[in-house]
């Protein structure tokens, strides 16, 4: 589906508060880029799914189609769908497939639903490990219209949003949108997806140690794509993968599905995107699902901070932030921590910083003032129980630190601040945060960590690491924090018979919306189909809904069209399903 990223993309009072780092991920719709033949797959999947769906399903599905906009006739625009969703306090925006975790949990932190503007081919109309528009907009959408369901997923987005990645999981992303691109484009080279398939597998079996994205990641999909909410025994569906396939919410239900009590065990199981679920997860409420993940954050680096944390962000080599016990938050990619008995006693970025508090950037200490990194000490001074955070003016004065005046700072673990103090910054509480220091030099042992002649030395105060997290602590304060997929999806490129065929779903479509059967119109039809794509069996299906009752004879030849087809595998489900919604 080809994206034309020039033209004017619609915001509304939820889209427009989304940090500009995250734009460049949105694309403009393109409807007229769907093909009829797409609308027959959005119709089929989407009937189909409803009349299955309305027993099994949990009972926020049905109402929630229609408070969320989503037609069962033809492909939702986005724009309709926001107008609807602004009641709810959600929007929706269109994206180019499968975009990094980190950016999609930030997008769902702000109340924004993610689409895939692709659908799904008619040779995966059943299942497919792309996200498409049938998955989004009827799998996920509905169900927010759930108060209770709608928080969770926003809280989710925000502690997601906040996971860190490893290098492993940026290869799984890369190898996983590569193949899901190829699955879906026509033109695809079976030999290409074969590749691209064992590329997947590879990677995932090398997986050393499941990063916190890796374990969120895990969550979500045992919950918002392939959960199940009830009794184990009679379980309902709510998870918008299951929801949004055919297939697999028909085969979920049964006995052949391992069903498991839904509990953290779930973050560290591990699945497949690429085949069906072998078992699936089932919470008794949503509420379980909010007590479950914030059991889940407890172990977050987002509230553990320390050492480890530190070394989980500079292993990620990805932007993120360092929280110290003042509340200051130094936001950059870090390359560097020293230690001392297993704790951080000095961190350094090396590349563009900002420095903020209660997640608003500084004044003055953006990006273009730390563009070349930030380094500070953390902890006590050496030989002072009294941190320099929970001094009292009187305190400080005594222990000689005053602007204006020249001093050593001896911290615990070797770091030694050598300058004159010009001035701090401290927060509404009047507890000091920053300190700013001239002809400083800062060392650790026989090491130089900073010299006089770069400059004035800005020292964060804190006397511990009390949260890491992935992002910056202010959205504002960067425009690439995140990272964009290396592929992007080629514009399907159809044939001369493909477009013909897409021709007679349109004709078909407009003789449905007229409510009048020209029989003529109709066998001319039905015969270029059976001369050119004998094969297409939605086309027949959707012909013979036409004429079911009326008296011509094509109604009986075309009932063993289907059923001669259906002696086909791929075909027998899908066309028997086809007759059940025409009954």
């Amino acid at each position: 589906m080809p994206k034309d990223k020039d033209l004017e993309i619609e915001f509304n009072e939820v889209t427009s508060k989304l940090p500009k780092s995250l734009h460049a991920f949105i694309v403009k719709q393109p409807y007229t880029e769907y093909t009829f033949q797409n609308q027959a797959v959005w119709r089929y999947v989407m009937r189909l799914n409803v009349d299955f769906l309305k027993n099994v399903a949990h009972g926020s599905y049905i109402n929630g189609l229609e408070l969320t906009g989503i037609s069962i006739d033809e492909i939702p625009r986005m724009e309709g769908m926001n107008r609807i969703l602004k009641d709810i306090g959600w929007a929706a925006v269109a994206v180019d497939g499968f975009i990094p975790p980190n950016a999609f949990m930030a997008f769902q932190a702000h109340n924004v639903l993610v689409i895939s503007s692709e659908i799904r081919t008619i040779n995966h109309i059943g299942y497919t490990p792309a996200p498409d528009i049938i998955h989004e907009a009827a799998g996920h959408a509905p169900i927010i219209a759930n108060p209770e369901y709608s928080e969770y997923l926003r809280r989710f987005g925000e502690l997601g949003s906040k996971a860190i990645s490893s290098e492993e999981d940026d290869k799984i992303f890369e190898a996983i949108r590569e193949l899901s691109i190829l699955k879906e484009n026509p033109n695809s080279c079976p030999k290409d997806i074969n590749i691209a398939t064992k590329n997947v597998e590879e990677i995932q079996k090398n997986v050393t140690e499941l990063s916190e994205m890796a374990k969120i990641r895990n969550l979500h999909w045992w919950s918002v794509e392939y959960g199940l909410i009830g009794e184990i025994d009679d379980p309902k569906i709510y998870g918008a993968g299951l929801l949004s396939s055919i297939e697999e919410s028909k085969e979920c239900l049964s006995n052949k599905i391992k069903k498991i009590p839904y509990s953290i065990k779930a973050a560290e199981t591990n699945f497949d995107i690429t085949s069906a679920q072998p078992n699936l997860f089932v919470t008794p409420t949503f509420s379980h699902l909010s007590y479950v993940l914030e059991k889940f954050a407890n172990k977050m680096c987002v509230r553990v901070g320390g050492l480890s944390s530190v070394n989980k962000v500079i292993n990620s080599q990805k932007m993120g932030t360092i929280e110290l016990s003042t509340g200051i938050q130094i936001s950059s990619i870090f390359t560097r921590v020293i230690s001392s008995n297993d704790k951080p006693i000095y961190i350094q970025s090396s590349s563009q910083t900002a420095l903020s508090n209660k997640n608003k950037e500084l004044i003055g200490h953006g990006v273009n003032y730390h563009k070349d990194g930030f380094g500070s000490p953390i902890g006590k001074l050496d030989g002072i129980n009294l941190a320099i955070e929970d001094m009292s003016p009187k305190d400080l004065e005594a222990y000689g630190i005053i602007e204006g005046k020249s001093i050593d700072l001896n911290f615990e673990g070797g770091v030694l601040v050598s300058g004159k103090i010009i001035t701090g910054k401290r927060d509404v509480q009047g507890k000091i945060q920053l300190m700013s220091f001239s002809d400083c030099t800062v060392t650790y042992k026989e090491e130089i960590l900073f010299k006089p002649e770069w400059g004035i030395y800005d020292m964060a105060v804190g006397k511990e690491v009390v949260s890491v997290f992935a992002g910056p602590a202010d959205d504002n304060s960067f425009t690439n924090s995140f990272k964009l997929p290396e592929s992007t999806s080629p514009e399907i490129v159809y044939s001369d018979k493909d477009l013909k065929l897409h021709e007679l779903y349109g004709e078909i479509k407009y003789l449905r919306e007229l409510g009048t059967i020209e029989i003529k119109k109709i066998t001319s039809i039905y015969n270029e189909i059976m001369l050119s794509y004998p094969l297409e069996w939605l086309i027949l299906l959707e012909i013979y809904e036409l004429i079911v009752d009326s008296k011509f004879e094509l109604k009986d030849k075309l009932r063993e069209d289907l059923f001669e087809l259906r002696k086909i595998d791929k075909y027998t489900d899908l066309i028997d399903n086809g007759l059940k919604l025409i009954k």
